[in-house]
């Protein structure tokens, strides 16, 4: 690893803010009711240096292994630099996890202690935790867990703030990132502090971010991108953090927050824009955007409307963006930078600029990344100071994870145009090859299906069968229209079966669609169809739907209605 200035590493970061901006707001966290709690720079270094304190008074190794459960919220974050700060490697968990995965995690990492904070579903997440295992709980917390564990602002209370400033090596143990994985048990990450210290400071090269910056933080801080962009951004910069108070007033937190740089991934973005389709349909939206004057107009104020008017950085990545939907924001006057990584290297792989027209690619490697493509299978292979030191106490996959000479195994097939920016074609183990011994790689087709206002979430599959088929998850709107009347339904049929035409005319003959299939039961993380960053687990549509593809293809129909 190249040297890393030492002031750029996370906690000497919060050392320079509390000297420097003590009186600054920094985090906006919603209580609920209407009330807001604004903390300062001094605010947050005073309740991370009494709970460092109490961590370290328990008398555990240093470098032991310390949890957090929780919905994105202000303790998140100061439990993180608490568990830094005492010496310690902080272990993030989903808040949608399963019980079993819960166990899972906490007995593989060897935690010592959970913060259980704010959370929709505790009652059921309660089963994962092991008896006797210390926990500390949140002002936000589910009122049984509050009534459960001794509070954080109990303990910080009690507890006099832990002095000086303790500061931890760049090539220590910062965090295990389980990841989210859309096949197998979660694979613990390590990194250290030094590679999110180099990760930042390569990311805002290409983005300048500022102090003056704001976010909202709301896709879950166990993701990468959210603990790379939200908490290492906010530590380096500065900025701003808003936090969403619930999904029902997501909303509102956006028209709050105003962020100026944003970032989502795929799914939200495509909801985004049903949502503003549903009340301005596409015929009428062309039209008005068509007009000199009018068109301005109405960019600024369907941007005012999602409460980005002034977001000057829009991103998306986590999976492929679809190049129409691409195309279809920047007509409204917000082009969105489509990035790519994983958890493997701090999601700083690449990413498109701002201010050039990359689409259809996730541009350039950041400077400092190394990529090359294997000539044999396609698969992009990388190198960087932000790589994993590898996977926690699992020593093959760590080989695995890597070739002979040292360079990541992304996984992902990709090609390179004649400007040297990456298109993500697909993963290398996710083609799949039919009955007449075609490939089909799916990610493609699965970008042209999504973009129908009808369809929320899909998945292109069928080894073994003749031809491919598309399993299609309707939206709230169109699966509601589906189980209306007859006419409603032959109409939300006829329009799929010319969205398939559509996309089979532009495919070659062994990747044509053979049906579409219409389900209306949502996939969520609850019943395990999708990760928590809406990835669908392409395993479970199998567990679930591979039983009926012989008897959807035997219908002959172009699109078949399931449940």
């Amino acid at each position: 690893m190249p040297a890393i200035a030492t002031d750029s590493l996370a906690l000497q970061r919060l050392y320079h803010w509390e000297r420097q901006a003590p009186d600054r707001p920094t985090l906006t966290q919603p209580l609920g009711g209407g009330q807001l709690l604004e903390l300062t720079w001094a605010q947050v270094a005073d309740g991370v240096r009494r709970m460092a304190a109490h961590l370290q008074a328990q008398g555990w190794e240093p470098g032991s292994k310390i949890a957090i459960l929780s919905k994105n919220c202000a303790w998140w974050l100061m439990s993180d630099l608490a568990i830094w700060m005492a010496g310690h490697v902080s272990v993030p968990l989903y808040p949608t996890l399963a019980p079993e995965t819960i166990r899972q995690i906490l007995e593989h990492s060897e935690a010592k202690a959970l913060f259980v904070g704010k959370l929709d579903g505790w009652e059921t997440m309660k089963a994962g935790v092991p008896m006797g295992l210390p926990c500390i709980s949140y002002p936000l917390s589910p009122d049984e867990a509050k009534q459960r564990y001794e509070g954080w602002d109990a303990i910080c209370a009690r507890t006099p703030p832990l002095q000086g400033e303790p500061v931890r090596g760049a090539e220590e143990l910062c965090t295990l990132i389980y990841t989210s994985g859309t096949t197998g048990l979660p694979k613990g990450v390590m990194h250290s502090f030094g590679a999110f210290a180099w990760a930042i400071s390569t990311g805002i090269e290409r983005f300048q971010l500022s102090g003056s910056d704001r976010m909202l933080s709301y896709l879950p801080l166990a993701h990468v991108v959210e603990r790379m962009l939200v908490e290492h951004g906010w530590l380096h910069t500065g900025m701003r953090i808003y936090f969403a108070e619930s999904l029902d007033s997501f909303a509102a937190d956006l028209q709050r927050a105003r962020p100026t740089v944003f970032f989502s991934v795929p799914r939200l973005w495509v909801k985004f824009q049903q949502g503003i389709l549903q009340k301005l349909p596409q015929k009428k939206l062309d039209l008005l955007l068509s007009l000199p004057l009018i068109g301005g107009l109405i960019r600024r104020k369907v941007q005012k409307a999602l409460g980005l008017d002034q977001c000057r950085i829009a991103a998306g990545g986590a999976a492929p963006m679809p190049l129409a939907l691409l195309e279809w924001y920047a007509k409204l006057g917000l082009p969105i930078n489509e990035g790519y990584g994983m958890t493997e290297n701090l999601a700083v792989s690449h990413i498109t600029i701002p201010g050039q027209n990359q689409r259809g690619t996730v541009g350039k490697p950041y400077a400092g990344v190394q990529t090359r493509i294997d000539p044999a299978s396609g698969e992009l292979q990388m190198r960087s100071p932000a790589v994993m030191l590898g996977y926690y106490k699992e020593p093959e996959q760590s080989r695995e994870a890597f070739t002979a000479d040292g360079w990541l195994r992304t996984g992902d097939k990709a090609a390179e145009d004649a400007n040297g920016c990456l298109r993500i074609t697909g993963r290398v183990k996710d083609l799949f090859k039919t009955s007449k011994g075609k490939y089909v790689a799916p990610a493609p087709i699965e970008d042209r299906l999504c973009m129908h206002p009808a369809v929320e979430a899909c998945v292109v599959t069928g080894a073994n069968l003749s031809q491919p088929l598309g399993v299609v998850m309707l939206s709230a709107d169109a699966a509601e229209r589906s189980g209306g009347s007859a006419a409603a339904r032959a109409e939300l049929d006829a329009q799929l079966s010319a969205h398939l035409d559509e996309i089979n005319a532009r495919l070659d003959p062994h990747e044509q669609l053979e049906c579409l299939v219409a389900i209306k039961t949502p996939w969520t993380v609850d019943n395990g169809f999708i990760t928590p960053t809406f990835k669908v687990k392409r395993n479970r549509i199998e567990e679930v739907y591979a039983a009926h593809y012989d008897e959807w293809v035997a219908g002959r129909k172009k699109v078949v209605w399931g449940d």
